[in-house]
């Protein structure tokens, strides 16, 4: 009888079964995944994570303004995003889950204006 490859407990059943519980199968593939930390999988979602991190962190007020060099400096990318939404005004917002910027340029440089997702924003 071969061993469960996570516990090398004794596996009973099937010739061909490789775990003794789904909890050990479960976590088998969890520590490979996570040992294949190069996938585009997981590149995507540690950007925007840290995305959303950044932009909690610069929006305590709900709506607020940061220059484009300060969020970069941190490690936002603004290429990777969960959504956008659309203004009545034309403006696109894109967010990382529920925290949104938009690029503004003005005449002492490009800032971002930072927003929270509001229910105003769902699509009818």
């Amino acid at each position: 009888m071969p061993n469960c490859l996570y516990c090398q407990e004794t596996v009973v059943g099937r010739s061909d079964k490789k775990f003794c519980t789904p909890y050990c199968k479960s976590a088998y593939h969890y520590q490979q995944n996570k040992l294949n930390d190069a996938s585009l999988f997981h590149s995507i979602d540690r950007q925007l994570k840290d995305n959303r991190r950044i932009l909690k962190l610069y929006n305590k007020a709900g709506k607020s303004f940061v220059r484009k060099e300060k969020l970069i400096e941190e490690g936002f990318n603004p290429k990777y995003f969960t959504h956008y939404w659309k203004a009545q005004n034309g403006n696109v917002y894109l967010f990382c889950y529920e925290y949104g910027f938009m690029l503004t340029k003005e005449v002492n440089g490009e800032k971002y204006v930072l927003v929270e997702w509001q229910d105003y924003m769902k699509r009818k």
